[in-house]
């Protein structure tokens, strides 16, 4: 049995280096665009590669005359496009509409050995040599790499770096995994073929957190004090004296605390949120490409998401829950009624979400957050009942909803079926 954890860090680069990484992205999103161009057939799915080794023996050699990367990052390259053309192939048998994919966002995957984990820093493969990039994590608690990436228990598996333009930062998404015969009294092991209790999270601009208990973090008072830290940037950068300049500084400081001080406090209050309910994970949507799901999101919001997932990520481990991420397709437009589950995008307009089918209506993100922890349910579930070595795969999974009312509709706790 396999158990994934993942810890989402942001990551220190020097100064001097940061064009290598950029350099190393652009390269590495040629590789996968060429790899998909040969994967891809206009006339029929059954024409797509699909096979990794059929695209590797065929690309391999030329990708690396034609770029300055290492092995492992070309092959990761090759092995992204032919599984996104998989995942196109699958939507095709399906009569769905699909196009040829195109690899736009900057990201890269890393496996064990191109990237080299140590306790304070992460060694990392780019065009012009590796480069040794610090971990940004707060000091007063256990961090995930010393959990997971260091421990003997957990083996290192590929992981994605990403770069958020807006902010001009680099985050990694580390991923491990433990491996486990079935035998022995390993407690976190056996827990994920029996019950789990989830509690799913939506992020969203209006609402910046909405569990899928039915709690709201506002962002009202987030985006207020971004406002007014935002206009006193402006009187002081005006007045183009040292002393303004200082105090601007002083003032970057301030802000800067103060976010982290302010997430930090969601963060907490999610985890707290999962233990009074008895939650054994909390959900996320991957937050991949969510500048361009969100494209009314201003820089201080994709930095608050980012920033979220990465506290949760840390804290909610010291109190056993584990987090997890799932896809996040069209979880703003399907109905989260589970006798219903109708998508489509005329059911979302704003904050208000109406089932055009069965005209279930509700906040728009607490039907999200509802839907982000039904997938998770259903994709464990699928996986346990695929698993040779997980007998029936009927291990409950509960999504944990609101217990009261809300628009007139009772919700309880569900069982994934």
């Amino acid at each position: 049995m396999e158990v994934r954890r993942t810890a989402a860090v942001k990551l220190i680069v020097p100064d001097e280096r940061c064009d290598d990484l950029h350099e190393s992205a652009r390269q590495f999103l040629y590789c996968a665009n060429r790899a998909a161009d040969y994967c891809w057939a206009e006339s029929s799915y059954k024409d797509c590669v699909t096979a990794n080794t059929t695209a590797r023996d065929a690309l391999y050699g030329e990708l690396r005359e034609e770029t300055d990367l290492t092995a492992n990052l070309v092959q990761e390259a090759i092995r992204r496009a032919v599984q996104a053309t998989k995942g196109v192939v699958e939507r095709w048998k399906q009569g769905k509409r699909v196009s040829q994919p195109e690899f736009t966002s900057w990201s890269m995957l890393y496996d064990k050995r191109s990237a080299t984990f140590y306790r304070n820093n992460v060694s990392l493969s780019t065009v012009n040599g590796r480069v040794e990039c610090e971990y940004e994590l707060p000091s007063d608690s256990p961090t995930p790499y010393e959990q997971y990436v260091l421990s003997e228990d957990y083996e290192f598996r590929a992981s994605t770096l990403q770069y958020d333009k807006a902010t001009d930062e680099f985050y990694f998404h580390i991923t491990t995994q433990k491996v486990d015969s079935g035998g022995g009294d390993d407690v976190e092991g056996s827990a994920d073929t029996g019950h789990q209790t989830v509690l799913g999270i939506d992020l969203g601009v209006n609402s910046l957190a909405v569990s899928s208990t039915g709690r709201f973090w506002q962002g009202d008072d987030y985006d207020h004090w971004c406002r007014e830290f935002e206009k006193r940037r402006g009187e002081m950068q005006q007045r183009g004296t040292q002393a303004a300049h200082n105090a601007l500084l002083r003032l970057g400081k301030r802000e800067e605390a103060w976010r982290k001080q302010y997430i930090h406090t969601v963060a907490n209050d999610i985890v707290s949120e999962a233990v009074e309910h008895d939650c054994d994970v909390i959900v996320f949507e991957d937050l991949t490409d969510i500048r361009e799901r969100l494209p009314h999101a201003k820089w201080h919001h994709v930095w608050a998401f980012r920033r979220l997932f990465e506290y949760v990520s840390y804290k909610a481990p010291e109190r056993d829950v584990s987090v997890e991420q799932v896809e996040p397709n069209h979880t703003s437009q399907r109905c989260s009624r589970t006798d219903c589950g109708f998508t489509h995008d005329s059911n979302r307009d704003g904050e208000h979400f109406c089932c055009l089918k069965c005209g279930y209506e509700v906040n728009a993100d607490y039907n999200a957050a509802k839907n982000i922890g039904v997938r998770y349910a259903r994709m464990r579930q699928h996986k346990l009942r695929s698993s040779p070595t997980s007998g029936s795969g009927d291990a409950p999974v509960d999504v944990r909803l609101n217990g009261g009312t809300l628009n007139g509709e009772s919700h309880q706790p569900i069982a994934d079926d």
